[in-house]
């Protein structure tokens, strides 16, 4: 049975599922679940959208006692946009369930509040990346004496972004007897070692392995180094995706292909691990809200990443594990739409490709590629673009109050009102991209709630 009433679950924790949509267990929660609600240690293979939030999720909600004030769930995360997934999901299956304190703990933003947050008092769950929990045990501010379960969420990457040390030195803090989760969306030598050094007896979970994609159409294509932009242009062209994530392998190649990209006439903008926070949620705000067409990302950058419907992947260059490979592609083609994943490869990268051929245990699918030459403006630009309100939810600002304000004193019909996202201190929302400056006017002249914001467009 699949159905999540099968399960020993509260009737508040059943209620939020009820809520949420969620009916019947994808393959990993059916697997790690039942293990994870009698305590045991679970080691998973999940990779993005297979349901692993909510599975680790119900296990931590299951275990809470609400009336002790004291960290018993902490999940570990590699970035600080996958940590506010995380909470906002945890949040979401919390819903029904009274006095449940949820604190994200990341990096790139103020220390001062979550210090406050935590001498207010003690959170039930700690969400957060290695480096600000670690920062904050030596502060002796936040305290893990009680904890009760404790998850290491995509575990592969937070080892290759060196936090190796980080998560040691937290994991010391812990209790021994805690319950521990480790996910992974690959199995390298050192995922092996640091489950046999903080496990006992895990349950192994592999039932949604990331090769098992046959929704996903791969083609790819070899080209000389001297071809690629123009091919990656003319795919874009040819293939035309609402949304496509590119993938390099360096920072310097991401910001040059976005840069190229930008000069052909796409909406393309980068993302890696050398820019302030608030430029990396701008620019995630803005492909999730389709005002950006194209994502030019580095893997670890774009981990966190929420896009629930990308048309399309493509590697600028192929990557020398084939399980990165098999994650990258496994961002398409989810929820039983198809997927097409699409793959540069110089002479020099045929390694790569055999090693990815054999990972897959198929042949690959080689696709002859003539681009031709030449630039300007030939592509239509992303259907929204993004508008900024410098005001958000510590001033009591509402999806709805902007959704109001646009819709009535602005003028704008509803349609042309997409996606609206509201931070802490601004909110951004996706209007048609014909009618965005008229948008950034009448919101200036008028009022949201009685009050006037500074309102500017970002992006092109």
């Amino acid at each position: 049975m699949t159905d999540f009433a099968t399960l020993p679950l509260s009737p508040t924790l059943l209620q939020s599922l009820a809520a949420m949509g969620y009916a019947r267990m994808t393959p990993v929660q059916a697997a790690s679940l039942p293990p994870l609600l009698e305590g045991r240690d679970v080691i998973a293979q999940a990779r993005t959208g297979s349901g692993k939030t909510a599975a680790f999720g119900l296990g931590l909600l299951a275990r809470l006692d609400a009336a002790q004030n004291r960290v018993q769930g902490l999940v570990l995360c590699p970035t600080r946009e996958l940590a506010d997934q995380v909470s906002k999901e945890i949040r979401r299956l919390a819903s029904a369930t009274p006095n449940i304190k949820l604190l994200t703990l990341s990096g790139g933003i103020a220390l001062g509040p979550q210090l406050a947050s935590l001498a207010a008092h003690d959170p039930h769950i700690v969400v957060g990346t290695p480096g600000r929990v670690q920062e904050l045990l030596r502060k002796r501010s936040l305290h893990l004496s009680s904890l009760r379960m404790l998850v290491l969420d995509e575990a592969d990457r937070m080892l290759d972004m060196g936090f190796t040390e980080a998560i040691t030195e937290i994991i010391g803090k812990t209790p021994p007897q805690r319950q521990t989760l480790l996910l992974s969306a690959t199995w390298p030598e050192a995922i092996r070692a640091i489950s046999a050094s903080i496990q006992r007896d895990p349950i192994t979970v592999t039932v949604d392995r990331a090769t098992a994609q046959h929704d996903i159409e791969q083609r790819f294509f070899e080209v000389e180094p001297a071809q690629k932009m123009d091919a990656l242009a003319h795919l874009l062209r040819a293939y035309q995706p609402e949304s496509a994530l590119v993938f390099c392998n360096t920072r310097r190649d991401t910001r040059e292909v976005a840069e190229a990209l930008d000069q052909r006439g796409f909406s393309a903008l980068a993302l890696h691990g050398e820019m302030e926070q608030r430029d990396r949620d701008e620019v995630l705000v803005q492909f999730a809200n389709r005002s950006c067409a194209v994502l030019v990302a580095t893997d670890v950058a774009a981990r966190g990443l929420d896009v629930r419907e990308l048309a399309a992947v493509i590697s600028w260059e192929l990557p020398s594990d084939p399980d990165v490979h098999v994650h990258r592609i496994g961002r398409t083609g989810r929820a039983g739409a198809k997927g097409l994943a699409l793959s540069l490869c110089t002479p020099r990268e045929r390694a790569r490709a055999s090693a990815i051929e054999a990972r897959q245990g198929a042949p690959l699918a080689w696709h002859t590629l003539k681009p031709a030459g030449g630039s300007g403006k030939q592509l239509a630009l992303a259907p929204m673009a993004t508008v900024c309100i410098d005001g958000g939810r510590k001033d009591k600002m509402r999806p709805g109050d902007i959704l109001g304000a646009l819709t009535g004193d602005a003028g704008l019909a509803a349609d042309d009102v997409g996606k609206i996202d509201v931070f802490a201190t601004r909110a951004y929302v996706a209007i048609r991209r014909n009618r965005a400056d008229k948008a950034v006017e009448r919101l200036r002249a008028g009022t949201i709630k009685g009050r006037r914001y500074r309102v500017r467009r970002i992006g092109g």
